[in-house]
């Protein structure tokens, strides 16, 4: 039996068996499809914190050599450049999700977690002390959390009868990877309908072709006539479109699942929420989820938390979900050329040059104002924990290094600091360090340096120390359980 059994190998339901298995949680994945490669474009990249968790966990290099790092952030027509930016990563990353899940499995194939293929869930029954799943061919098999990473139209949600509220679709769009006779344009069409364009991939003959649809299209899978109509709609022309190698079609249809936890069943990335994809923003969602989802569940099977820490994962994250949804929204409502659409663009587009609303919403694209309410306190508290380039007694190092294990991280960076945390030296690392810099947060700008900070394993800054010690057992009990006692 499994600890955890995921449904789903895409980018968030790897992450989080990769989280499981850093944790040294028994995990496995179904999958229905029959293999991991993909035929479709789907996500096209990473924005700014998604890269800064790939690299908490030293695996960020693998899809930046494969990708390009590019000002990636975008609302209505204005590119919102982050290059001043607090990070060691002020930009975003262009890169297809069919180059991005081979990185993900990968890593976990290097992690040990076994990836079924073929190997569809059918239903499942939870009790107190599990779950039993059936699958396609008949098999019943037992673990003890069931994550739904099974996309936006999840079984796992359905059977676990988790609502999905939301905001029904309004248009439909296709994106499709196809040859043409006649060269297209380059560059986007934007007209009454919504958004055009055709790109050419790297083997100089096949085309990326997105298009809106003129009517909301169905819910059975386009075809090529399907793509041309809409591309002549928009064009006058299909271009010749032929020999297409995937063609889909996605819609501004917008839910949120009302809870990620439900029992012994757990819901991440698109099984949890699905929007437009206007912003980017849904594959560093899903991931996101996973790695703060991640280090909580190991923490319950592994008997130092109570079942009542998984609670905060759908605080955590439901808020930020639906902001990022609403987001979506906004964006997409500028996505059409109409007089009155165009209007509030160049109002918009006015106030994007502007510092202070470029700032604030380039934060939230990227993920980088975060803040989870963890109470009153220093401003770090809650909030990403900067990668500082640290000195240690070992040598030279920085914040993110110390995460790829996946494991909290107390860093007492004053000497004359003396924390006692005995207790909890089986889960937390321990590490004296000293930083001469300065601490700079996005939005936030200069704060006061603290004397320590607790950091945890998803780079959240969990207690940070001005001087003494007050609350640091409260803040290692709330996250990583009662300290173990000391023996004779």
């Amino acid at each position: 039996m499994a600890d955890v059994l995921i449904v789903g190998s895409g980018p968030a339901g790897m992450m989080l068996a990769g989280e499981l298995a850093l944790a040294g949680i028994d995990v496995e994945i179904m999958e229905r499809r029959l293999s991991g490669a993909l035929a479709e474009s789907r996500a096209g990249g990473f924005h700014c914190r998604t890269i800064e968790v790939l690299d908490q966990r030293g695996i960020a290099d693998r899809f930046l050599k494969a990708g390009k790092t590019v000002q990636t952030a975008r609302f209505g027509n204005t590119v919102l450049d982050i290059s001043d930016f607090p990070t060691r990563h002020p930009y975003g990353l262009g890169l297809w999700q069919s180059r991005i899940q081979p990185s993900l499995e990968e890593w976990i194939n290097q992690l040990g977690v076994p990836v079924h293929h073929g190997r569809e869930v059918i239903g499942f029954d939870q009790d107190d002390t599990g779950v039993t799943v059936e699958t396609s061919e008949g098999a019943k098999l037992r673990t003890t959390y069931l994550v739904g990473a099974d996309g936006g139209r999840s079984l796992v949600r359905k059977a676990a009868g988790i609502e999905f509220p939301g905001w029904e679709a309004t248009r439909s769009n296709l994106i499709a990877e196809v040859e043409v006779s006649e060269e297209p344009p380059a560059g986007t069409l934007l007209d009454a309908a919504g958004v055009h364009g055709f790109s050419l991939l790297e083997d100089g003959r096949t085309y990326r072709v997105i298009t809106t649809e003129r009517q909301l299209g169905s819910r059975t899978d386009p075809e090529l006539r399907d793509l041309g109509d809409a591309v002549t709609a928009a064009y006058g022309t299909d271009f010749g479109v032929h020999s297409p190698t995937s063609i889909s079609r996605f819609t501004d249809a917008t839910r949120q699942a009302a809870t990620y936890c439900k029992g012994r069943v757990l819901l991440v990335g698109d099984a949890a929420h699905v929007h437009y994809p206007a912003g980017g923003q849904g594959i560093g969602l899903g991931l996101q989820d996973a790695v703060n989802l991640g280090w909580k569940l190991a923490q319950v099977l592994r008997g130092f938390s109570p079942d009542s820490l998984l609670d905060s994962y759908h605080a955590e994250r439901h808020p930020v979900g639906l902001r990022a949804l609403k987001h979506s929204m906004a964006q997409t409502a500028l996505q059409r050329n109409d007089a009155r659409t165009a209007a509030l663009a160049e109002t918009i587009n006015e106030l994007m040059h502007m510092d202070q609303p470029r700032r604030h919403l380039a934060a939230l694209i990227h993920g980088l104002d975060i803040a989870y309410d963890f109470g009153e306190g220093h401003p770090l508290l809650g909030r990403r924990m900067p990668d500082l380039d640290l000195e240690t007694a070992g040598g030279p190092t920085r914040v993110f290094a110390l995460l790829h294990e996946a494991r909290p991280v107390l860093l007492n960076l004053a000497e004359s600091n003396r924390l006692e945390m005995a207790a909890w030296t089986d889960r937390v690392r321990h590490v004296e360090a000293r930083f001469n810099g300065s601490w700079r947060l996005p939005l936030l700008g200069e704060v006061a340096a603290p004397a320590a900070v607790l950091v945890r394993p998803d780079g959240y800054v969990a207690w940070v120390g001005e001087g003494s010690d007050e609350g640091l057992d409260d803040a290692l009990t709330r996250w990583f359980g009662p300290g173990t006692p000391a023996g004779p």
